[in-house]
């Protein structure tokens, strides 16, 4: 939201003005501080930290003391410090949901989509096969193929026959040329009678 700077309107009295901060920002500083948090690394460098700091104020003169035996400061910090820490914690947490449902929404309508193209690529598949029961497959084209080359093969297996026979009687006709032009005459009087 811009803030209204016009000098000719009157501020809003009694609001008080807090710093504007980059919630992202701050977001991604909370999740690298819980993520660090939950580390064993975060665990041991506490640990050296407190033991240090109880041996100091237990072992070290009393006036470099600067938190005597009840640990009254040190009590303070880790109680600040857990108090943060939960906060900060449940920040992060609330951001990693906040990326989940997304992720969440994002898988629900991808799974969605692809449904929908496998159930359109399922109908394309069904039309495609009733068109194809309509078209002539390869074995078939094939049998007709073959039938019709062994038709081929007779009608010229018979075409040679006649073609022979023609040379054969062409070849009689030269020899008794005579007597096949009487038969023929013969013939075409008892055609004809």
């Amino acid at each position: 939201m811009a803030e209204n700077r016009r000098l000719d309107q009157p501020r809003e009295p009694g609001r008080v003005r807090l710093p504007h901060f980059d919630p992202e920002a701050f977001g991604r500083w909370s999740e690298g501080i819980a993520r660090f948090m939950g580390t064993a690394q975060f665990l041991v460098y506490m640990t050296i930290v407190i033991a240090i700091w109880i041996i100091w104020n237990t072992l070290a003169p009393a006036p470099l003391q600067f938190d005597p035996y009840t640990f009254t400061f040190l009590t303070l910090i880790l109680s600040l410090q857990a108090s943060y820490a939960a906060p900060l914690i449940l920040l992060a947490q609330n951001r990693q949901a906040d990326r989940d449902r997304v992720s969440l929404e994002e898988d629900r309508r991808r799974a969605a989509a692809q449904k929908a193209d496998t159930e359109y690529l399922a109908r394309e598949i069904a039309a495609l096969r009733i068109a194809l029961g309509d078209v002539a497959t390869r074995d078939f084209v094939r049998s007709e193929l073959s039938r019709l080359a062994e038709e081929l093969d007779e009608a010229a297996h018979r075409r040679q026959k006649r073609e022979r026979k023609k040379e054969k009687a062409a070849a009689r006709g030269e020899a008794g040329g005579h007597r096949e032009s009487d038969d023929d005459l013969d013939g075409d009087g008892a055609d004809r009678g």
